[in-house]
């Protein structure tokens, strides 16, 4: 049946209205506002549209409206109206971003870099999921600092630890990274002992290793497979394995020891601290089959590190390079007569701000936000690790905070079952420094301060 389109008006009309939309959706798919504000935004004006229609009296009239309506004057009203839209949708974009905060900002996707490390990062956490693991180790203790030793500590950084820490099966240390001093080590035993598997912390000295190699910077994409790219910050802040696998892969076992040994692995962190054990470095790369140098560089397999070998490497990225004795003083008398003990300079002061997005990232919205939930007086930089071992599991935290008086180190380890892992000690450690800050510990005029080495420091 052949249809006559002069004589059937109401087809026409629908047939002109139908084509002129295409242009408006090509411009909906272009738009710059997120996909459920579009949608949110589809679906008030399919509710604005049902409302006008309720109010037209019959669809002939509609349709003789229409007809009346020359075609080029529909066109330009819609236009008119979808370029208003899209202006009105860019300025509600605007007003929200000028109502976020700085550390909102840094957590935001921008650009389409931004965008695919975004998705690089989701892709690789489903690909890298693990089996179920049993725990069967205790996260609990009755006896957290039977036989510590503390007369030479700072009473209040001392109490702000062990309030922290709870029942919980760790241990915390406070340094004073200008000068090495221990002002806190609750939990001495374990503080003391031989240590454990790094788990992501070794992060810390991968990172440095690569930084100084040159094979990367802050910006520098690295290919992990797989069409899949990924740079520094986001790989620290979302402590992200297959990147530092690759990263120890490039270098080779011997490079990553070397650099392992200069920041202060395989040998002691303190200058006569009775009962410090020695953390193991190996010799050889892990079999292949047990992911060689790579998993070395991700996990710490193979690795035994220290609370204090963690504490005395931060301590050296907090200052700019200068990796010193840890000195436990026993008596307000060795506090008097304290003097920093150096033991080697690192060159690190060029890459520290290479890496300080990054572990800046670890506490605004990364793997240590858990810190945030306590405290947000001042800046925390901070790696998280998590890992585990015959049925025991870890969680580290190390940090360094730009405090009123300068910076201090914190360290926190916890071994157990389920609950110990990374972001529980970060929120351990937001909690020491929360209960630090109620004490007025970092008040200028605070009169701990002067029996305490911890002053004002400035570092890169």
């Amino acid at each position: 049946m052949a249809l006559n389109f002069r004589s059937n008006t109401r087809f026409t009309v629908c047939l002109s209205l139908a084509l002129l939309c295409a242009p408006l959706e090509c411009v909906a798919l272009a738009h710059p506002t997120p996909l459920h504000r579009r949608t949110h935004a589809s679906v008030a004006s399919k509710t604005a549209a049902s409302h006008k229609a309720k109010a037209v009296p019959s669809k002939a009239v509609a349709s003789r409206t229409a007809a009346k309506t020359p075609v080029s004057g529909f066109r330009t009203a819609t236009r008119s109206s979808g370029r208003a839209s899209v202006a009105a949708s860019r300025a509600r974009t605007a007003n929200a971003s000028a109502r976020t905060t700085p550390a909102t900002r840094r957590r935001s996707i921008r650009g389409p870099r931004a965008i695919s490390e975004a998705r690089t990062i989701q892709a690789l956490r489903r690909r890298h999921h693990g089996p179920v693991e049993r725990f069967y180790a205790s996260s609990f203790t009755d006896s957290l600092t039977l036989g510590d030793s503390a007369s030479g500590e700072d009473p209040v950084v001392r109490a702000a630890a062990v309030q922290a820490l709870g029942n919980m099966n760790g241990t915390a240390l406070a340094i004073d990274p200008s000068n090495g001093r221990i002002l806190a080590m609750v939990n001495q035993k374990l503080a003391l002992s031989s240590g454990a598997e790094p788990c992501s912390t070794i992060k810390l000295a991968v990172t440095l290793a690569a930084l100084d190699e040159g094979l990367i910077k802050r910006d520098t994409p690295v290919n992990l497979g797989g069409h899949y790219t990924l740079t520094l910050t986001p790989a620290l802040a979302h402590s992200i394995n297959p990147y530092f696998e690759t990263l120890g892969r490039m270098m080779g076992f011997e490079r990553v020891k070397h650099y392992a040994n200069q920041f202060g692995l395989g040998e002691l962190a303190g200058y006569n601290i009775p009962g410090e054990q020695l953390g193991v470095y190996p010799d050889a790369e892990l079999p292949a089959a047990q992911g060689g140098v790579g998993r070395m560089c991700s996990f710490g397999e193979g690795i035994s590190m220290t609370p204090l070998q963690l504490g005395a490497l931060v301590s050296a990225i907090a200052n700019g390079g200068t990796l010193y004795y840890l000195q436990h003083p026993q008596s307000p008398e060795e506090i008097a007569n304290f003097v920093p003990m150096v033991k080697r300079t690192l060159d690190i002061a060029p890459l520290i701000p290479e890496m300080r997005d990054g572990l800046e990232g670890t506490v605004d919205y990364g793997t240590g936000r858990a810190l945030r939930a306590s405290f947000r007086e001042f800046p925390v930089l901070g790696k998280t690790g998590t890992c585990s071992n015959n049925g025991t599991r870890f969680g580290w935290f190390a940090s360094y905070a730009d405090t009123p008086t300068g910076r201090i180190v914190t360290v926190v380890f916890l071994e157990g079952g389920r609950p110990m892992f990374g972001p529980k000690a970060a929120e351990i450690t937001g909690q020491l420094y929360r209960a630090l800050w109620d004490s007025s510990y970092f008040d200028p005029q605070s009169p701990q301060l002067a029996t305490s080495s911890h002053s004002a420091h400035s570092n890169p």
